[in-house]
């Protein structure tokens, strides 16, 4: 490497490096949250007037399910949640298996009348309890 290539090369390395004050303003500017549009729509709305569509939109349900819940009509993740909290307080997982649920005879109202159910087995029990709207 000759004379002239290496101080070509310093010089490049000079010009590159980020200055000192550049640095600690990125740093600052690095530690300061930013506000995203997003997040300020977010805000801006209130809650009631977001629409709620899919697995969150509170749609009829049957006799049975509305007799275990207590409501007319409800959103499936409020139903699954409040099936779940009633499974917690009976004590009704299986130990052993957390992956199976005994039923008692509200469960069996709104589970086909089944002794044991899989937890991956709820959500497909519970859709025929939704009526379907259009």
């Amino acid at each position: 490497m000759s004379f002239a290539s290496s101080r070509a090369f310093k010089g490049c390395r000079a010009l590159l490096a980020p200055s000192k004050s550049a640095a600690t303003a990125t740093t600052a500017a690095a530690l300061k949250p930013k506000a995203t549009k997003t997040a300020e729509k977010r805000k801006s709305k209130p809650a009631d007037s977001i629409k709620r569509t899919g697995i969150l939109q509170a749609t009829p349900i049957s006799s049975a399910l509305r007799d275990f819940l207590g409501v007319p009509e409800s959103s499936r993740t409020d139903a699954v949640k409040k099936i779940w909290v009633y499974i917690k307080d009976q004590k009704l997982q299986n130990p052993t298996d957390k992956k199976e649920i005994f039923c008692d005879e509200k469960l069996k109202t709104i589970f086909d009348g089944k002794e044991k159910v899989g937890f991956l087995e709820i959500g497909k029990l519970l859709s025929r309890h939704f009526v379907k709207t259009s």
